[in-house]
């Protein structure tokens, strides 16, 4: 009883919101399977219909192209992360050119590489990297201006 009291607060609450559409309605009123087999459809995993060598060609390049996407936008955030690295390092070489050295000889490295669940590891570990250094020079960063200003005044 309370279950169909919920269901009819609902379908007057979605006729108040939108009285023209008349298929929400219907959804709301009935919301499951109609026959067994369209029970058993939504619910068991089905088998993947086999591509021909075009489609399936098409599939991987379509993959192949986001991961792409994503290992520049990698490269680039770095480039752009590495800017603020402005001050020398013991050889006198700015760490801004040391850490892009670094990051390029790295993608060389890893260019060639296959295995997409390699190159999502080595994606997500780019990222991080890039994330936790960029953490810990704005912690330096504020250190450095809190003892300015503490010392200062």
């Amino acid at each position: 009883m309370i279950g169909k009291l919920q269901l009819w607060r609902c379908i007057r609450q979605q006729v108040a919101v939108n009285r023209t559409s008349l298929f929400s309605i219907e959804r709301l009123l009935h919301d499951g399977p109609d026959t067994v087999e369209e029970l058993l459809d939504r619910h068991i995993v089905k088998k993947e219909k086999s591509l021909d060598d075009d489609e399936e060609e098409l599939l991987n390049r379509r993959k192949l192209i986001s991961t792409r996407r994503e290992v520049l936008s990698l490269y680039r955030d770095i480039l752009r992360a590495t800017r603020f690295f402005t001050w020398p390092d013991s050889r006198g070489i700015l760490w801004r050119d040391v850490l892009r050295e670094n990051a390029r000889r790295e993608f060389e490295q890893a260019k060639f590489e296959t295995d997409p669940e390699i190159v999502i590891k080595l994606i997500v570990g780019g990222r991080e990297a890039v994330d936790s250094a960029l953490d810990k020079l704005v912690d330096k960063q504020r250190k450095q201006i809190d003892k300015e200003h503490g010392g200062g005044g």
